[in-house]
């Protein structure tokens, strides 16, 4: 059941007491056939909380026994057949651009009871779930909250891709273990908002989202104790680890392309 909560502009408030990682490091980058394609994190309430990728900005989050898809879609390159997957009990949809939303993706994960969250414009669009708007929360299950957060383009002559308050970034809180999916954004000044973050996932690929320096500052921003760059197409992705380093941020390289 989604318990909905309006208005609430401020990230959800767990806190999480994990050791604190020290330098920045490239994880996988030199080997891209030999990068592993799941990572596990211990949550403060016990439980394991696994990312797998899948590609770009389609990510799977096992909390436990509570599988969540983000943007799931299957053309995209490498094509995805979601039916062979666990059917999720959380799903997520940032905005609708074809490399996010796939109506199809989504029926075939569906299941009685699962709680599919997305932005207003693709909560239309399917004609079910529950809409967030920017500010916007919900609790869902047993120590599961969502909170939407802006994702928007600030260069000007590229708002036109992802204009301000329209799409979605989304804040996870997992048993207190705190996961920042930022959609596609640039470093934009509402991040300074977004705190006690373990694992965040940064776009890196202009023109329609950020610059690796601008992925770089983000992450000085949110401050989270790893880094997945996700969303990178063709960008050259070390760079961000290499700016990043001495920051304390881990950075690990997926297949996210």
């Amino acid at each position: 059941m989604i318990r909905a909560m309006r208005n609430r502009k401020t990230s959800l408030t767990a806190i999480v007491a994990m050791t604190a990682l020290a330098q920045s490091s490239i994880a996988g980058a030199a080997d891209a056939g030999a990068k592993p394609r799941t990572d596990e994190f211990p949550a403060p309430d016990g439980k394991t909380v696994t990312f797998t990728c899948i590609k770009h900005a389609s990510v799977r989050i096992s909390y436990g026994d509570f599988e969540i898809e983000i943007d799931p879609v299957r053309t995209l390159p490498p094509a995805t057949d979601y039916s062979q997957f666990p059917k999720a009990d959380l799903i997520l949809v940032t905005h609708e651009h074809f490399d996010h939303f796939d109506k199809d993706a989504v029926a075939a994960l569906r299941k009685d009871g699962t709680a599919v969250v997305a932005n207003p414009a693709v909560r239309q669009m399917l004609g079910y779930g529950t809409a967030l708007a920017n500010g916007e929360s919900a609790a869902i299950g047993d120590g599961v909250a969502v909170e939407a957060v802006p994702a928007y383009n600030t260069t000007p002559g590229r708002d036109k891709f992802h204009p301000k308050g329209r799409d979605n970034g989304y804040v996870l809180t997992l048993g207190g273990f705190r996961v920042y999916v930022a959609g596609d954004t640039e470093d934009i000044p509402e991040m300074a908002a977004i705190s006690d973050v373990d694992v965040a996932f940064l776009p890196v690929n202009q023109p329609y989202t950020m610059t690796p320096e601008q992925a770089a500052r983000a992450a000085r921003t949110v401050k989270p104790k790893v880094l997945f760059p996700y969303h990178y197409s063709e960008t050259p992705i070390a760079k961000v680890a290499e700016l990043l380093e001495g920051s304390g941020i881990e950075v690990r390289i997926r297949d996210y392309q």
